[in-house]
């Protein structure tokens, strides 16, 4: 088999390795310039465990990773052209995570000291928000039992959990045993419940707790299904609270800073309602006495609001994308089965369609990367570069398609405002965004100016290719206009002011109708095959020849651990293989339906009279399907690793103009949509001026919160120039 330095290799693309201090966190990048600037950045508040990077200004970081697969996951973020990916793809030891992320995962069986008080905001607002009417519906359903007076142990359970719903935190529901049960039974005014060991609450409680020196007994389970109460109880008190628990789950899951609340109420229905009432106690945590009885457990929380839930994840998945998941059911739902529009209008469906995109471009980019970290090179270049524009190419490709079947000349206008807005949004939005939520955390953070400025000259020459044929048919066309008039408002050939509508450059009447099939179209075809040559050359550059400017180097701690264990060195992958490839499938198919939708239903929108379609086009199109990327970008940021959150918007912008502008003009070439590759002035002056901004900005290497802010109001000050700015001609 290859040596341990040729396994080293095969992973890193050919970079060197390097030899580190293994720093406390198991996910990591630290410079290796001096063991004292790995110190200092691990004990520096700018360093968190799962962080991409610690950069220094002229250091040379060196990846630490778990496994193989979050190594390799943690390269191709550095390679010129991947897209860049924030998320583990394979499981974390529990037992490794910091104590908040272990918190999160806490299913609240344990009981633990608490200290301060429990009146916060957040429990405040539980009761608001669900207590009251939790605890009213619990009241009521125990009335009901009570009626039935075989069901009177249901009643009473119903009015405990009334008065603990209604204020859940600081007490604990506790299944009693049978000796603990007799005791409360024949002496009610004893405390009885145990004290528990101080068992962390991060962590599922052990199903029982017995004292030193009593024998073990078992909990009261017999009887439950040979009591007529049971199906009194399950036929009219248990189906109510059953649709009340999961009304409250639905709500405070897609809230998801509330997530221990549906965590709280799932656990009610599929645990405490069905078990024998007497055996569940109810008591406040700082009441307990101690009388040496065995108990279990069932429910204890804290507070009802956790803001770092925004980190949760459900196999990998984070927690929003999987809430936005059914967005992309009720867009199919709606938009193919009501065709009439009779329960849903075309707005309402352009709505919930565009939204739709968002979590089928994070899956579709977590598909990427869990494939790429699982293959070699060459397969993970290839699928980063089949998949990392299939969003937006998926939209362009349906709205041409519709527009030329509908002889609508208004969508490719649309099309290339989305293209133009992504490459505005991608050199301005995206690093400026990046830089101000980076620079309020961190004073100034510093980037490897070189590797940008390489990005940076391929943007300034796609931006140069992309737009010379509209630079060109200025210089060669005439400006020809559809109607004239004077000031009396009269058609004459008299000198005199005149008001002329529609003027456009006309490219086919000029040199006996063949400037544009004999000039323009040509050099459309020469720039679309040039834009995808110099794309290449920049990844054999970055990736090969030049390497060494990015200083990545995967640590020896790693590169040793390899050699030592084939595989992915025990590694649990969230998506094999085969799943990321199946998922990325569907969510293409998935991604094409939506994007239809949307260009069914994008005509109201275009018809609005206060909207340019300009505006439409540069932002909720063009921005949309970017939003993972921005979130990525901004967690890099936070992580003090501004040179991938500058790397993020850079590569979209990059293959925008070399990958999808040129995919956009061959398929053209193949099926005639009327596609044409001339820009409008605006589309043209925005962005020259957007890339010549950005470059200025990343000359010195260093970033801070006003810079950020300088890209951003540049931004808006763009989108005021389109919102602002007239229809295209013919829409």
């Amino acid at each position: 088999g290859p040596s341990c330095d040729e396994f080293g290799e095969q992973l890193c693309g050919g970079l060197h390795h390097v030899s580190t201090p293994t720093p406390a966190s198991p996910h990591s990048v630290l410079p290796s310039t001096s063991a004292t600037k790995c110190k200092s950045a691990h004990r520096s508040s700018s360093y968190h465990a799962g962080d991409d990077s610690c950069m220094e200004p002229h250091g040379k970081p060196s990846i630490q990773a778990e496994n193989k697969v979050e190594a390799n996951k943690l390269v191709n973020n550095y390679r010129f052209g991947f897209r860049k990916w924030k998320s583990h793809v394979t499981e974390r030891p529990f037992e490794d995570r910091s104590e908040v992320v272990k918190e999160l995962y806490s299913d609240l069986t344990a009981v633990k000291p608490h200290t301060g008080s429990h009146v916060t905001c957040g429990n405040v607002g539980y009761v608001f928000l669900f207590g009251w009417w939790v605890s009213l519906a619990y009241f009521l359903v125990g009335i009901l039992m009570f009626v039935t007076i075989v069901g009177a142990s249901y009643g009473k359970l119903c009015w405990k959990l009334s008065s603990y719903f209604l204020w859940p935190f600081g007490k604990a529901v506790h299944q009693i045993g049978n000796t603990l049960r007799r005791c409360c039974d024949q002496v009610p005014e004893c405390e009885c419940l145990p004290e528990e060991e101080n068992t962390p609450i991060l962590l599922p409680s052990p199903p029982e707790v017995q004292l030193p020196g009593l024998p073990e007994q078992p909990l009261h389970r017999t009887g439950l299904w040979h009591r007529f109460s049971t199906y009194v109880w399950l036929l009219l008190g248990y189906p109510p609270l059953v649709v009340i628990h999961f009304l409250v789950c639905f709500v405070s899951w897609i809230l998801v800073f509330t997530i221990p609340v549906a965590k709280m109420h799932a656990r009610t229905i599929g645990v405490i309602l069905l078990l024998v009432p007497e055996d569940v106690s109810v008591s406040h945590i700082s009441e307990r006495k101690q009388q040496g009885h065995e108990a279990r457990s069932l429910l204890c929380c804290y507070r009802a609001v956790n803001w770092y839930y925004y980190k949760y994840t459900v196999d990998g998945i984070n927690v929003f994308a999987v809430n936005l998941l059914p967005l992309v059911i009720i867009a199919m739902v709606i938009g193919y089965v009501d065709k009439e529009n009779q329960y849903a209008s075309s707005e309402v469906k352009f709505g919930v369609a565009i939204g739709s995109i968002i979590p089928l471009s994070y899956y579709i980019g977590m598909g990427i990367a869990s494939l790429s970290a699982q293959s070699n090179f060459a397969v993970g270049a290839v699928v980063n570069a089949s998949f990392g524009s299939i969003t937006e190419l998926t939209f362009y490709i349906t709205a041409l398609l519709r527009g030329h079947q509908a002889a609508n000349p208004c969508l490719q206008e649309v099309v290339k405002s989305a293209l133009t807005g992504t490459l505005l949004g991608c050199t301005l939005f995206i690093p400026g965004i990046c830089m101000i939520i980076g620079g309020l955390k961190h004073s100034e953070q510093t980037f490897n100016s070189r590797s940008t400025g390489v990005s940076s000259a391929l943007l300034f020459i796609s931006v140069g290719g992309v737009f010379a044929p509209t630079l060109f048919s200025k210089a060669y066309g005439s400006l020809v206009c559809d109607a004239c008039t004077d000031s009396t408002g009269a058609n004459t050939t008299a000198i005199g002011p005149f008001v002329c509508h529609n003027c456009h450059y006309d490219l086919v009447s000029e040199l006996n109708g063949t400037l544009f099939h004999n000039h323009v179209e040509p050099l459309v075809y020469t720039v679309s095959a040039l834009l995808p040559a110099a794309y290449i050359i920049g990844l054999t550059f970055t990736l090969k020849t030049h390497s060494h400017i990015y200083d990545i180097h995967v640590g020896e701690g790693q590169r040793l651990a390899l050699c030592a264990v084939a595989g992915n060195h025990g590694a649990v992958v969230h998506w094999s293989r085969w799943r990321s490839l199946i998922i990325l499938v569907v969510a293409t198919v998935l991604t094409s339906a939506c994007a239809d939708l949307v260009t069914e239903n994008i005509q109201p929108i275009l018809n609005q009279p206060s909207v340019s379609q300009y505006f439409i086009g540069v932002t909720v199109l063009a921005m949309v399907p970017e939003i993972p990327e921005i979130v990525n970008g901004i967690q890099f940021a936070l992580y003090n690793n501004i040179s991938l959150s500058l790397e993020v918007g850079i590569c979209i912008a990059v293959q925008v103009c070399m990958i999808q502008i040129p995919i956009l003009v061959l398929f053209n070439a193949f099926y005639d949509v009327g596609f044409v590759l001339l820009f409008s002035d605006l589309h043209l002056w925005a962005s020259i001026f957007s890339v010549v901004v950005v470059n200025y900005i990343f000359m010195d290497g260093k970033s801070d919160y006003f810079q950020g802010t300088a890209l951003v109001v540049v931004y808006f000050i763009l989108l005021a120039l389109y919102y602002f700015a007239p229809s295209p001609a013919g829409c």
